[in-house]
């Protein structure tokens, strides 16, 4: 009996010691340097559950059925993330355990704290603008009068029936897209007179048979292999999609924030309310913020982090991109959007599914 109690006691630690410490990632495509989680695990431990998506549609849906199974999300500030916190389906971070949140720019902070007041529930992770991804030889070799300084380019039909030929691909994501056409229109983006949605729904559909496809993870590839010359989409993605055409020798895209106005977003380390290793996420969150960290997976994905101690060790050819790190002058030119409500973000999402289903 005391060889078999013995036994017993000595199989406890090896039982507690096989349930291996785990956090849970749901993240955008694209959008992280390995390395910073190969890094994370062989300092702490903690294996990385890593799972992508590509719209935020399909994180918010997620998030609000409840029980996703996720410890870290991403969501972009505005709509998405604005409208988990006010649901209550995110938690509030411990800074206490996140000591590396001091080093955020606390002007950027400021900028989010409209959609997360008192920043409490979430931490800049990388930040940019939507704009226009443009092969500029391309697109002047078909039309020569091209504004490529303007959303005339894809939103008026004579320009966009020229470009038709060498493709126009548009972010997939009602989210983005509806309020750069509102602000183009010289209206709010985020209006939700249903006259400005309807002037919205106009505009696309006078387009819409000029536009080849409707991709968000897809737009670096897109651009990159040459099926399109011209795409609204994130900055980061066009100076990927630049880098990966120069090394397979083509010629590259370029990022432009058109004159009329680009929208700035930020998107969010955020814990789940029903998080299931909140201690693991915290961990997570506080090493990404680290300035060295960071600094790798802005040099990975080409976005903009909001640490600036991690300039120095961002590569040159980065930190002075404007695409990248847009002068003032630049961000002068560039606006944030608010929260909608729920009837309004129905009304924007059934007009997007009729503008993609060409009805």
């Amino acid at each position: 009996m005391r060889r078999l109690l013995l036994a017993l006691l000595c199989l406890v630690p090896v039982a507690a010691h096989a349930e291996d410490r785990v956090v849970n990632v749901y993240n955008w495509t694209d959008y992280i340097d390995p390395y910073a989680l190969q890094a994370f695990t062989a300092e702490t431990g903690i294996k990385v559950r890593y799972d992508v998506y590509d719209s935020l549609e399909t994180l918010e849906a997620k998030l609000l059925t409840g029980k996703s199974g996720y410890d870290v999300v991403v969501p972009t500030n505005e709509p998405t993330f604005s409208r988990l916190s006010r649901a209550g389906a995110l938690q509030q971070l411990d800074r206490v355990k996140l000591p590396h949140l001091a080093g955020l720019d606390p002007k950027l902070m400021a900028q989010v704290a409209s959609s997360d007041p008192g920043n409490a529930d979430g931490a800049i992770y990388l930040w940019g603008t939507v704009g226009l991804g443009i092969n500029p030889a391309r697109v002047l070799a078909l039309d020569p009068q091209a504004p490529l300084d303007s959303w005339d380019l894809i939103f008026k039909p004579e320009h966009a029936r020229k470009l038709a030929r060498c493709g126009i691909t548009l972010l997939d994501s009602a989210i983005d897209v509806v309020p750069t056409v509102l602000k183009y229109l010289g209206k709010s983006p985020d209006s939700s007179d249903p006259a400005d949605l309807a002037a919205v729904e106009a505009t696309l559909k006078a387009v819409r048979p000029f536009i080849r496809n409707f991709e968000t993870a897809g737009a670096v590839d897109a651009l990159a292999s040459g099926e399109t010359c011209a795409a609204l989409s994130y900055s980061g993605d066009v100076i990927q999609a630049s880098s990966r055409a120069v090394e397979a020798k083509r010629e590259p895209p370029r990022y432009v924030t058109p004159k009329e106005g680009a929208q700035l977003w930020f998107d969010m380390l955020a814990i789940p309310a029903d998080a299931p290793h909140p201690a693991e996420a915290l961990a997570l969150i506080d090493y990404l913020l680290r300035p060295g960290v960071m600094a790798g997976i802005t040099n990975q994905v080409h976005y903009a982090n909001a640490v600036p101690a991690s300039l120095p060790n961002i590569a040159k050819d980065i930190a002075a991109d404007p695409g990248i790190y847009p002068s003032a002058e630049i961000l002068a030119h560039t606006f944030t959007v608010g929260a909608t409500d729920q009837a309004t973000a129905r009304a924007r999402s059934r007009m997007w599914a009729r503008i993609k289903a060409a009805r």
